[in-house]
């Protein structure tokens, strides 16, 4: 009773829970926050110091007694107790400048395909202990989506490949389920791996995981680009211990990422492959999209293309396509319960 009337006075709210970033919708006022997901925790008291966008300036900056983290690891929770914080932080912010003192909403996340019952349920809980009075999860290649108007729950196939911070996710989807699906660990995170492994491999040079990040976004590509591009990389040199940097350009980089992207396309055509022959039909003339941060990666989409022959088309805005669809699933719950995952299970629709 007192949760349905603390209810009233809270703000029902969709998440894009991401191992890079956290979205959230408010229902009726569109996406109002847009943070990386880092926790910055002091070792000593163990209390939260920072989170968000306050945190990640904190990453490879801080003292030994402050620890600045990703609670989320390739998509799915590593440290309960941190993700529990962030969600609270996250929900009483969305709270800040309404009468709730004790914010009750209702939620939505998505959370990538294929995780399994005990990864879903810790989602849930941590949803749950940071003040939301009934969880609904929605699998991120669904939510995306719905977030672009593709039509789920026709019957018509539908190809999405989201590819985010940890994971990357490949699904076919129609009548408002997932047909085939494929999640993997390669995504922006692991690129950025690889871009460290190459400067240590080749150049003797120790980059940092921002730096790293800000190269492959600077001149990173999946094709030939027409136009060379060149960044310099900043690190320390492995032999002497002390600063270096050097000139790099577009090849390089990709040729640092070039087995990751490739295990990425194999996986879509094997994605493709295993998919009933009427929905084939349908993505060849309607198209494969991509969706995530990831596809913002230059040539990513010619190169799918080529190697699918079929027609592959990026989102305006990709980065937010999850959450947009958490957020019109919101908006109108009842028509769209059963693209949630359970969703025999879930409760009564928001009203």
């Amino acid at each position: 009773m007192l949760n349905k009337l603390l209810g009233i006075f809270s703000k029902d709210i969709g998440i894009d829970l991401g191992t890079a970033n956290t979205l959230v919708y408010v229902r009726g006022r569109g996406i109002v926050i847009n943070e990386p997901s880092v926790v910055a925790v002091n070792v000593k008291t163990g209390q939260v110091v920072a989170i968000g966008n306050e945190a990640k300036k904190m990453v490879g900056r801080t003292p030994a007694h402050i620890r600045a983290t990703r609670p989320l690891v390739e998509g799915v929770i590593s440290d309960f107790e941190i993700t529990e914080e962030m969600l609270r932080y996250f929900i009483q912010k969305v709270h800040k400048e309404s009468f709730s003192l004790f914010p009750r909403p209702r939620v939505v996340i998505g959370i990538p395909s294929q995780i399994t019952e005990v990864e879903r349920k810790a989602v849930e809980d941590a949803a749950k202990n940071a003040g939301a009075r009934e969880v609904y999860l929605v699998e991120e290649p669904m939510a995306a989506a719905i977030g672009i108007r593709l039509p789920v729950q026709e019957a018509l196939g539908s190809m999405v490949v989201d590819i985010g911070g940890g994971t990357s996710d490949i699904a076919m989807i129609s009548l408002g389920g997932i047909v085939q699906a494929k999640n993997l660990r390669i995504a922006g995170d692991k690129l950025n791996e690889d871009i460290i492994r190459y400067a240590r491999d080749e150049y003797k040079l120790l980059l940092g995981e921002r730096t790293a990040e800000d190269i492959k976004i600077a001149i990173g590509s999946a094709y030939e680009m027409d136009e060379p591009m060149e960044a310099v990389m900043r690190g320390r040199d492995l032999i002497t211990g002390l600063p270096r940097e050097i000139l790099v350009d577009d090849s390089e980089i990709r040729r640092a990422m070039r087995h990751s992207i490739k295990a990425l396309v194999d996986n879509i055509k094997a994605t493709i492959e295993e998919t009933p022959p009427e929905l084939v039909a349908d993505i060849m003339h309607r198209g494969i999209y991509l969706v995530g941060g990831g596809s913002l990666l230059r040539g990513l989409d010619r190169l799918v293309g080529e190697e699918t022959r079929i027609p592959v088309h990026v989102d305006e805005d990709p980065l937010t396509a999850v959450v947009r669809g958490t957020g019109i699933i919101l908006e109108d719950i009842d028509k769209l319960t059963e693209v949630l995952v359970d969703h025999d299970r879930q409760k009564a629709p928001i009203s």
